[in-house]
């Protein structure tokens, strides 16, 4: 679903040009001027939408960096419409939602068993149902259907997934239900995947709650993340440090590298390899990968061994 084409805005749009083009899409496509028109309906409930994620800050470079089929993984139906000021805007209109709990802003259900935005009851009765500048004489409160409740679990993904990102197949609930989920590349932990309709079933008929899974990344034996970077380390022999060598270092992808270390390199110090870190996100360049250099102090050293130690440090080294 591409926002902006829905409101016809270029993507540099200013708040107020977003604004008034939704306004007029509203009044345009408003269910009172189209009466039995789904195509009409449709578009309407498609303005509201965009207009709430677009005329948010926040939303709106969700929207922008991850693309329509991401953003709608991680936002509920729910968060999109929360703290929009559409309410405000189509009461100009004459739709009325004083009914549903205290206002636009306020009227998302919070009884545990799920919500969805107060869109859900507007249009599930095919339309605006006679609402004009005199309210809707609360008749959406009465026959508003529960959705279900949604569901949370955790997800673990592997540091590769991470890189390539990833389909996985996952087993939901008592009855094992099996579901497909997305993993976009770049995905951290703590992020919210959002699996539309695989929530627990409505009590009273309506629309499935939804499942959300929190990411949670697996640690790697040989890779550290630092964000979009990943930190590998690697040991030489102090000769080596002293008058520098080439080395091989594995990649997350699985391949070699062949990298020089110069002369004087000290412990704990660190080459950047540019472009071969993490995913910044779905549709972003690579982070580095780190190389930390870590200097080898032998345990046990022949003979002739500690002969040449001892003669470097007769030479100051």
């Amino acid at each position: 679903m591409d926002y902006y084409k829905i409101l016809d805005v270029n993507k540099n749009a200013t708040k107020d040009e977003i604004k008034k083009a939704y306004r007029k899409q509203a009044l345009k496509f408003h269910p009172d001027r189209n009466k039995g028109d789904k195509a009409a309906e449709e578009k309407f409930k498609q303005a509201n939408e965009a207009y709430a994620v677009l005329s948010d800050d926040e939303k709106r470079q969700q929207y922008d960096t991850y693309g329509s089929t991401d953003f709608h993984q991680r936002f509920s139906q729910e968060d999109i419409f929360r703290n929009s000021d559409i309410g405000s805007i189509l009461r100009e209109f004459g739709v009325n939602f004083g009914g549903m709990g205290g206002g636009f802003k306020t009227s998302f259900h919070t009884s545990g068993r799920g919500g969805g935005s107060p869109f859900d009851a507007f249009f599930q009765q095919g339309g605006s149902g006679g609402c004009r500048s005199g309210g809707c004489g609360g008749g959406f409160q009465q026959q508003r259907q529960v959705k279900g409740r949604d569901l949370t679990m955790e997800l673990p993904v592997s540091l590769n997934e991470v890189l390539t990102g990833a389909e996985k197949i996952i087993s939901v609930g008592r009855a094992g239900n099996r579901v497909s989920v997305k993993i976009p590349p770049g995905i951290e932990s703590g992020k919210k995947l959002r699996v539309s309709g695989k929530g627990e079933a409505s009590p009273s008929g309506g629309l499935p709650g939804d499942l959300y899974l929190r990411v949670k990344v697996q640690s790697h034996p040989g890779f550290k993340r630092e964000g979009g970077n990943l930190l590998v380390e690697h040991h030489i022999p102090y000769s080596a440090a002293v008058l520098g060598t080439v080395i091989n270092v594995p990649t997350l992808g699985g391949k070699q590298l062949k990298v020089k270390v110069p002369a004087g390199m000290q412990e704990h110090g660190r080459l950047r390899l540019k472009g071969k870190g993490l995913p910044l996100g779905p549709n972003s360049t690579r982070g580095d990968l780190l190389v930390e250099i870590a200097v080898q102090v032998p345990k046990n050293i022949n003979h002739e061994q500690k002969k040449l130690i001892k003669e470097l440090r007769e030479a100051g080294l």
